[in-house]
């Protein structure tokens, strides 16, 4: 016969019903009272006082008290509070438990924080408390007998089980010993003066006396301190941030944060971090416009235009070596009728020559610049990003380069001085007979020191701040390349080849 109506019997609201378990709780008889309910002792609470424990130590079982606690129990009763078993003092181990920034308990090794579903171990010799899931693996499993901390030797029967989500009435309220044989704590943490009611009923005892004495002096001086901190402590709104962001931070982070929550390799952060852009590329992402320069030869003047929005990086080279003088005095040692003439080598050589940083940089080939025409500007390297400070310019179109080398400017005056450096002479080696020397590079328009010396007004927290950055200045050395830098010549059927 089916039980389930839709409305609610006489049997069930008497309590007669099985499973009622004495009545509704909404109006049927309450007379009857169903078992002790069921509580369950947290791991990091004393199992004498049941509240948070201070200065944990464990019994050969795993059950932990704290020494304020356990100790007058002991003296008083000389048994575990909680089987009834003999126990005496030799037999407390103390327990080494660790927090994380947050406060909360954790595993020292996993960096994972302890809670109620989490079985959690100690190591007998040293009392460090793990969880089990670093034990098995770590210890457990490779055979791996040595404190995962202190190295200290142990053995498999040395772990000490302190909280086990399989076995939940091992830590059952309702069941330790003496709550249900109604023994007193020993008058240890029931009341407010728990700590001078231990330290009284054990002041005949020196050793132990001092001991606890000490422990709560410290913990005096613990809690003093914390009040002082509280008190100089300044709450500062979640949204206002408490670092001001530099001008060229990025609007992404560098992704620790992330990784910290997500790999137990990385270390633990808990707060976003911007990546901060390198002040020359915050600067030619800014640069807009040309710049323009007068190359001064012992043949004429050649005025050009630099392609500073296409070419940044190679076009600020080019201005900081012209601006410190570093091609003044310098010679064009290589020149081919129809193809180009090649300069910018301190020594002269083809085999010298050092960019502003002192080190090769990379390429930069702009889409819808090519090898074309007459009069270009573009950098000689031995390679794929190798630029340093040697630049040719085209007698002619050598589309062959394209991708190969960056262009970054054009002859826009005095193309009539290139045709008498074309019109020299040359040896066996394209060495112009006749010494074609760089007097002086001056610059006219360097849009990259204007973007530099102007505020950058950048919006922050809807409000403007403004910014600054100054051109970094530094002089760094790097090997020169005892390879000559050469640029291909197309010759028909087959293109010039280096020697």
């Amino acid at each position: 016969q089916s039980t389930d109506k839709l409305y609610i019997t006489r049997s069930e609201w008497a309590g007669e019903a099985p499973g009622s378990d004495g009545g509704m709780k909404f109006g049927g008889i309450m007379g009857r009272h169903s078992a002790t309910p069921f509580k369950r002792l947290p791991f990091f609470c004393c199992a004498i006082s049941l509240g948070p424990f201070e200065n944990p130590y464990c019994a050969p079982d795993g059950t932990i008290f704290d020494l304020m606690n356990i100790v007058p129990f002991l003296r008083k009763y000389g048994i575990h509070p909680v089987t009834g078993e003999k126990l005496a003092m030799k037999d407390l181990i103390k327990l080494n438990f660790y927090k994380n920034p947050s406060g909360e308990f954790h595993c020292p090794v996993t960096f994972k924080p302890f809670g109620e579903h989490t079985k959690i171990v100690a190591v007998r010799p040293t009392g460090n408390v793990y969880s089990w899931e670093a034990v098995e693996e770590l210890n457990i499993q490779p055979k791996n007998w040595k404190d995962l901390l202190s190295d200290d030797p142990f053995k498999r029967t040395d772990l000490i089980t302190i909280q086990d989500p399989h076995n939940i009435e091992a830590r059952s309220i309702s069941k330790f010993y003496y709550r249900t044989h109604e023994m007193a704590s020993g008058g240890a943490a029931t009341t407010a003066s728990s700590s001078s009611v231990a330290s009284g009923a054990i002041n005949a005892q020196g050793t132990t006396a001092r001991t606890l004495r000490e422990l709560e002096a410290r913990k005096e001086e613990e809690r003093r301190l914390k009040l002082k901190e509280l008190d100089e402590a300044k709450v500062t709104p979640s949204h206002i941030s408490k670092v001001a962001l530099p001008y060229n931070a990025a609007h992404f982070s560098n992704n620790r944060m992330a990784a910290s929550l997500t790999s137990t390799a990385a270390y633990v952060q808990t707060t976003q971090q911007r990546v901060v852009v390198d002040e020359e590329e915050y600067m030619f992402k800014r640069v807009k416009g040309p710049a323009y320069a007068a190359i001064r030869t012992s043949v004429g003047q050649l005025n050009v235009e630099l392609f500073c929005e296409k070419a940044p990086k190679t076009c600020y080279n080019f201005i900081r070596l012209a601006k410190d003088g570093k091609y003044n005095g310098t010679v064009f040692h290589r020149s081919i009728k129809g193809f180009m003439i090649q300069g910018g080598d301190p020594t002269g050589t083809g085999k010298g020559g050092e960019s502003f940083w002192g080190t090769p940089f990379a390429d930069e080939i702009a889409h819808g610049l090519s090898h074309d025409a007459r009069g270009l500007l573009s950098m000689a390297n031995r390679g794929a990003n190798t630029n340093n400070s040697q630049f040719f310019v085209t007698f002619g179109a050598c589309k062959h380069l394209d991708g190969k080398h960056s262009i970054f400017g054009k002859v826009v005056g005095g193309l009539e001085t290139l045709g008498k450096m074309e019109a020299v002479e040359t040896d066996k080696a394209d060495r112009p007979k006749m010494q074609i020397q760089i007097e002086d590079v001056q610059v006219f328009v360097d849009v990259s020191a204007l973007v530099v010396c102007c505020h950058i007004i950048v919006k922050f927290h809807c409000r403007f701040c403004v910014l600054f950055s100054l051109l970094r200045n530094s002089k760094t050395l790097s090997r020169r390349s005892s390879k000559s830098v050469r640029i291909h010549r197309r010759r028909k059927p087959r293109q010039r080849q280096l020697r």
